[in-house]
């Protein structure tokens, strides 16, 4: 049991469930990143938490994982791989630590898939690339003739 003296839910906003965010591209940071064992334990893998920093969906975040050590190397050099394109789209070739790839703005490709325990939808991460890079897939201005906000 846990004491919640205090507490009166009628003072407080419930949370509510959220839908995934349409898949497209995004301005994201990564936020937080942490090293954990797979299920099997046979391996590791580089959790990234990712924050939409611009647009509709601003502040909605995002997760990855990179599997980084396991005995099937083909799983490590596709994380190997898509690590190789989170340094280079934040311009951080050689980091020493994760939280070197912290709070740097990229292009994050967003997808939809459904859950394998529920069948909804739920939103994975398919590419990085430099932010720069997204600006031709973007429209020049917005439907109000102003510049869009990352032009700003």
């Amino acid at each position: 049991m846990a004491n919640l003296n205090g507490f009166d839910a009628s003072n407080v906003e419930p949370n509510v469930g959220f839908d995934p965010i349409p898949a497209g591209k995004y301005v994201c940071v990564i936020t937080a990143s942490e090293m954990k064992e797979t299920k099997a334990g046979n391996g590791e893998y580089l959790e990234l938490e990712l924050e939409v920093i611009d647009g509709p969906h601003k502040g909605r975040k995002l997760w990855d994982r990179l599997t980084l050590r396991h005995p099937n190397d083909k799983t490590v050099q596709i994380a190997k791989g898509t690590l190789s394109s989170i340094c280079r789209a934040v311009g951080v070739m050689a980091p020493h630590d994760s939280v070197e790839l912290h709070s740097l703005p990229m292009i994050v490709s967003v997808g939809l898939k459904k859950r394998e325990d529920t069948g909804e939808p739920t939103n994975v991460v398919k590419g990085y690339a430099k932010r720069e890079s997204a600006a031709a897939a973007r429209p020049a201005a917005t439907a109000d003739g102003s510049a869009p906000p990352w032009k700003r």
